[in-house]
């Protein structure tokens, strides 16, 4: 097989990303249609997924396929903590709730993390990577929007202060998947994962707007 696994992964979950960005809840948010409540909201979400992908980062340090990808600079938890004390106030775990649909997700990050490897890999790429990437884009609308200080409290989770070159760092991650240690039907389990990785994501954003529905 020619094409480079970090091609084959983005292509073939290309339709599920679009959708992902596309959501009517994301679409509202960076169109600045709906309020700073919002916006918590979705980051209190996110604490959910990143304590699933991180809480066995360092057993999985040690692993010959996941361990690769195990950056220290990665790592979004206390961002999204120090948000969420910006957000919610001190006593943010005290009113942290999970839609059915992020405990869906997170559930099936942790069991990754727990039992398969690869497919741990395939939800670390596309949350870190986009992170990376559409992350900012979210980042400077909610700067714009609601006012936090630029890259400051309230946008942490997206500022990667240990990545200076986050382009090089990107080709770099690519190399790693290029060079995952996995035959091709477990490159094809991975890549179908990627794919499970952005319909929950996107069954996330469509709990989000059920919630947080424009009026007319």
């Amino acid at each position: 097989m020619n094409t480079a696994f970090s091609t084959l992964i983005r292509t073939a979950s290309h339709e599920q990303h679009r959708e992902a960005e596309t959501s009517t809840f994301m679409s509202d948010l960076l169109g600045g249609r709906l309020g700073v409540e919002a916006y918590a909201r979705y980051t209190e979400q996110l604490w959910f997924v990143y304590e699933a992908l991180e809480a066995d980062a360092e057993r999985l340090a040690s692993d010959p396929v996941a361990g690769p990808f195990i950056r220290p600079e990665l790592l979004r938890r206390g961002a999204l903590e120090r948000d969420l004390t910006h957000l919610r106030g001190a006593d943010w775990r005290a009113t942290l709730t999970a839609l059915p649909a992020t405990e869906a997700y997170a559930a099936r990050v942790a069991a990754c993390a727990r039992e398969w490897p690869g497919g741990y890999v395939a939800h670390h790429y596309t949350r870190y990577l986009g992170d990376l990437s559409g992350g900012q884009i979210i980042r400077g609308k909610a700067e714009q929007t609601w006012g936090f200080a630029r890259k400051g409290d309230g946008v942490r989770f997206y500022v990667f202060e240990d990545i200076g070159n986050p382009a090089a760092f990107k080709r770099g991650y690519r190399e790693l998947l290029d060079g995952v240690r996995a035959d091709e039907l477990e490159r094809q389990r991975i890549v179908a994962e990627c794919r499970r990785a952005f319909a929950l994501n996107t069954a996330v954003f469509h709990a989000l707007g059920e919630e947080f529905p424009l009026t007319a």
